[in-house]
């Protein structure tokens, strides 16, 4: 919708991939990827297959979505018309919600899946509780895949993650292996995935600090772009502000503070 089919200007430049949160699609955070375009970086995004607005049946397996972002990685780095232009030492992921959790398993994170039925019994109105329940899963045959399945991809130098869904499933054990930069994004308010089961969780246990922020008034949907008039009829609930929050003058802050991350750690 910028510039269909427009080429590529420049020579080694660094990549950033985006996964989107659950219901979503490749274009929910397109003012980021703007920003980052801008800033000289090449930016991808895709829709999860089973996990969009349109689509969620498959939005219980999160297991699945690691998988499909290391596909984008491989298309952007080998099958896209101008992936020369790449440099493939230089690859950043970012991700929101379900997209945190992929990030995360992404750059080496390993959850225990196992600990999720546990947390339903005791946090019965959990947003993933819902999730699961909604689309009548029980255990795949043969079990929830364990931690040895989430295998990461050594592509990836750093990451943004954002207000990270099943933050809790992960601990010192399966974060022991994350060895890149981090940028970690709270919502003071936040009704989905509410503090702290989540984001802090994983600044917990994450074995170097995070660049934590904690957005005071923001809530979950707060960190997707500011909704256009259309988005605001189709999809009222993700655009409801907190009174007294801008969610447009908080992006340019966002925004801004994620293209200043991937410039000081992919250069």
């Amino acid at each position: 919708m910028v510039a269909p089919g427009a080429p590529a200007s420049g020579r080694r430049l660094p990549l950033v991939v985006i996964s989107h949160g659950t219901g979503g699609w490749y274009g929910e955070h397109y003012d980021t990827a703007l920003a980052l375009a801008h800033a000289g970086f090449v930016v991808a995004s895709l829709s999860h297959t089973g996990d969009t607005y349109d689509d969620q049946s498959r939005a219980a397996k999160i297991w699945g979505r690691p998988e499909m972002l290391r596909r984008l990685v491989d298309c952007m780095l080998a099958g896209w018309s101008e992936h020369g232009r790449i440099d493939a030492s230089r690859v950043g992921v970012f991700g929101f919600s379900a997209g945190g959790f992929t990030a995360l398993a992404a750059i080496g994170g390993a959850p225990d899946l196992s600990l999720v039925q546990p947390h339903c019994l005791t946090h019965k109105s959990a947003f993933e509780c819902g999730v699961i329940s909604r689309s009548g899963a029980g255990d795949p045959p043969g079990g929830l895949p364990p931690r040895s399945f989430f295998t990461g991809d050594a592509r990836i130098k750093a990451a943004v993650i954002v207000a990270p869904a099943l933050g809790f499933s992960f601990g010192r054990q399966g974060l022991r292996n994350v060895r890149v930069p981090v940028q970690l994004w709270r919502a003071e308010s936040d009704h989905i995935l509410p503090n702290p089961d989540y984001a802090q969780a994983v600044r917990d246990a994450l074995p170097q600090p995070a660049e934590y922020h904690v957005v005071a008034n923001a809530d979950h949907f707060d960190f997707l772009a500011p909704c256009s008039a259309q988005l605001e009829k189709f999809a009222p609930d993700i655009c409801v502000e907190r009174p007294g929050f801008d969610r447009a003058a908080f992006h340019q802050q966002f925004d801004a503070e994620v293209v200043r991350f991937f410039e000081r750690t992919l250069g």
